[in-house]
């Protein structure tokens, strides 16, 4: 407040293009630290709760303001009232009472041509809201010049606004808000593309006003304290607005709009960048928006009073040393954050055709710092990957504090020091959660079985001061949860989430009908303990009972050459087909293809504890599914939801796939079973234990407890919920 009042008690006598100068270089600085939430936040697209559309159900809605703010601007009025005329447009035109003079006849000709008059203040010099008394004050003498213009909307100058005291004013609609704007004197933005209902506080519900924030960035923002020279900005921010069924709302100053009559003076931009911003949505959005003006816009939405959505506002960071892009588990947790308002960065991998760049993908910003290629030849290779990731995520995550403080650092093992890049917002006041994924002592074993003992205890070691670095751990099933607190972590600060599927995603899909082949698949990582090799094994005697079978594996990992030369030496090159990893969000329009998923794990290897996602992924897309009888999914799944057979046993495999393939009951049962099973486990119903488990830590709540079954203390609970019970 001291600032701005400073700031406009000195404004007069500070040189234009020194007051431009300096707005340059501050915009410059809030451009670079706002980069992830201008011009576009991702949170403000969430609609209000009880949101029905917009008029005769239209994709998204146009609304045309103008602030004048000057005699030049009262005298240009008409002619951007003719370029909008001339293209179907009309638009609220904002005057200030008490700063210029405002021909009656200007006024009358906007609105006996469809055009709408609101008030802009009353005196545009920065000083409305100094003080409550001032503002009642003048609140009166703009009521006054309401009532006497027959107006319904109000803008205070220079977007201030404090959405209590405007309530003092009889508007229909106020406009003095923006969905983000960290340009603005008072940057604070309504983080919304809808209109939203302000209520009058302890009174009547049906008393209050509509807030309409502008969406596009102002024009003289654009132009000229940003020194854009095309509206592409306008373009990029208007088509993320359709996406997402929001308002456009502009606010253009007909001040500063060149008509090209003479030379332009400082601040203008040519009014021809205004008529191709028209044309662009006339053209490329040709009977999908709804327009109108701001007061017919406000008084539609006070029927309904649409409430501004309550969003989380966190700022978290995932790191992962994985390709997010095919990592359900993380995308689940990142986008469940962002869905709620929350911004979320993501540190991670870039596959090898990716570039090592930071992008939006899904409303999540990826930060892609490293490619990995699956051959590591040794443990000693392997382990430096890692460790250059980890520096140069520090490295990041250190340099990102000077721009914004995440509230918290959600850390994904492999490897579990991961957590220490960490080690900077940790120090600041972040949280940090370790997320383990796999148990890296027993993965390290079965990953280099030559590892002598003294490195997997060394490897305890280090788990458990990861651990003690968090301030919270979650691992990802029921068993490991047993062995890690007994070990590495107290129970309080412990919780079990298994990874779930989620049907936003892997929602059924409708199987080919068309005649094609038999075909068994498998996507995942070709890693010794998954067990391929074994499957492939059995696929050759399938393949003699069902003939024209095809096998297709998706993935990659440090077993594919060996694989590879497994199909070759078994004479199944024209059956058993390998493909690429693909992107999480096309793995179900894979299985939908596949009439059997098979899981091949050992038993005798890391796999024994190891959760496999991909049988509820295939239960989910109606498939039957043939599982290696370990531990772990001895625990969570029984035979009437999927066929087991002895793990490492290739004979039993093979007959467990035919007897699956040739008998059509047996498909049936499995397939009703896997669908009831994955309608009562998913993560759609388990992910808000999630955010409240994010919301308790970094709000500083006592300590999260009786996480560890995720509602299912033991296994026969877990068995009834499995069927629907």
């Amino acid at each position: 407040m001291f600032l701005r009042d400073t700031y406009y008690l000195l404004k007069p006598i500070i040189p234009w293009r020194l007051r431009i100068g300096m707005r340059n270089l501050r915009a410059r600085l809030c451009r670079w630290k706002n980069q992830e939430t201008w011009p576009i936040c991702q949170r403000a697209a969430l609609p209000p709760a009880n949101w029905p559309g917009w008029p005769g159900g239209k994709r998204f809605a146009v609304v045309l303001t103008h602030d004048v703010e000057s005699a030049l601007g009262v005298e240009q009025t008409l002619q951007l009232a003719d370029l909008e005329e001339s293209r179907g447009f009309r638009s609220s035109f904002n005057f200030v009472p008490e700063a210029y003079h405002t021909p009656v006849e200007v006024r009358q000709r906007l609105i006996q041509r469809g055009f709408e008059v609101g008030v802009h203040g009353l005196k545009h010099d920065g000083k409305l809201y100094k003080t409550r008394e001032i503002f009642r004050a003048r609140a009166t003498r703009i009521n006054d010049y309401l009532k006497e213009w027959g107006a319904v909307g109000f803008r205070s100058p220079f977007m201030h606004h404090n959405l209590e005291w405007i309530h003092d004013l009889e508007i229909l609609y106020d406009a003095s808000t923006f969905d983000t704007d960290p340009f603005e004197i008072q940057p604070d933005g309504a983080e919304t593309l809808f209109p939203f209902w302000v209520q009058r506080p302890g009174g009547d519900p049906s008393r209050g006003y509509m807030e309409l924030a502008y969406t596009l960035v102002q024009d003289f923002t654009l132009f000229t304290i940003l020194g854009e020279k095309s509206i592409d900005l306008w373009k990029t921010k208007l088509d993320w607005i359709v996406q997402h069924g929001g308002m456009v709302l502009l606010n253009v100053h007909p001040d500063y709009v060149h008509f090209g009559e003479g030379d332009a003076r400082d601040g203008q931009f040519p009014a021809a960048r205004y008529g191709e911003l028209l044309e662009y949505i006339q053209s490329r959005y040709a009977g999908e928006y709804w327009h109108g003006l701001a007061k017919d816009l406000a008084t539609y939405c006070k029927e309904f009073k649409p409430l501004r959505p309550e969003v989380s506002r966190k700022r978290v960071c995932m790191l992962a040393y994985s390709h997010v892009e095919s990592d359900n588990r993380i995308l689940r947790y990142a986008t469940a954050l962002a869905q709620r308002g929350d911004h979320v960065d993501v540190v991670s991998l870039a596959t090898q055709d990716e570039m090592v760049s930071k992008q939006l993908y899904r409303g999540l910003w990826v930060n892609r710092i490293q490619t990995r290629i699956h051959n590591e030849v040794s443990k000693w290779d392997y382990f430096g990957r890692l460790l250059r990731f980890c520096g140069k995520a520090a490295w990041i995550l250190a340099k990102d504090r000077l721009r914004h403080r995440y509230d918290l650092i959600h850390v994904h093992n492999i490897p579990d020091f991961l957590v220490f890049g960490a080690l900077v917002p940790r120090i600041t006041g972040s949280k940090v959660i370790l997320d383990i994924h796999d148990i890296v002592p027993e993965f390290y074993g079965s990953k280099f079985k030559a590892a002598p003992n003294w490195v997997v205890e060394a490897l305890k070691v280090t788990e458990n001061a990861c651990c003690g670095f968090a301030h919270h751990v979650i691992i990802s099933n029921h068993l490991w949860y047993d062995k890690i607190t007994d070990r590495s972590v107290p129970r309080e600060r412990c919780s079990t989430f298994v990874n779930y599927i989620d049907l936003s995603i892997f929602h059924p899909r409708q199987h080919p009908t068309h005649p094609r082949p038999f075909t068994v698949i498998f996507p995942g990582g070709f890693q010794w303990h998954q067990g391929l090799d074994i499957a492939i094994e059995a696929f050759q005697v399938f393949q003699k009972e069902i003939p024209g079978a095809e096998f297709h594996v998706y993935g990659n990992g440090d077993q594919k050459e060996k694989l590879l030369d497994l199909v070759d030496r078994l004479g199944l090159q024209r059956s058993v087909k390998f493909f690429p990893s693909v992107p999480a969000l096309e793995v179900p329009n894979l299985l939908c293809t596949a009439d059997l998923g098979v899981v091949p794990k050992r038993a005798n290897s890391f796999g024994n504890e190891a959760y496999s996602t991909k049988i509820m992924e295939f239960m989910s897309q109606g498939l039957p599914v043939v599982v290696s009888r370990t531990k772990i999914d001895t625990f969570y799944f029984t035979d009437k939801e999927v066929v087991f057979f002895e793990s490492g046993n290739v004979a039993e495999l093979a007959e467990s796939m035919i007897r699956v393939a040739k008998d059509p009951a047996l498909r049936r049962r499995l397939v009703e079973a896997g669908l009831c099973y994955v309608q009562s486990n998913n993560w759609e119903r388990k992910k808000y234990d999630y955010l409240d488990l994010v919301d308790q830590i970094v709000d500083k709540s006592p300590p999260v407890q009786q996480r560890v079954t995720d509602g299912f203390p033991a296994k026969t609970s877990w068995h009834v919920e499995a069927g629907g019970n």
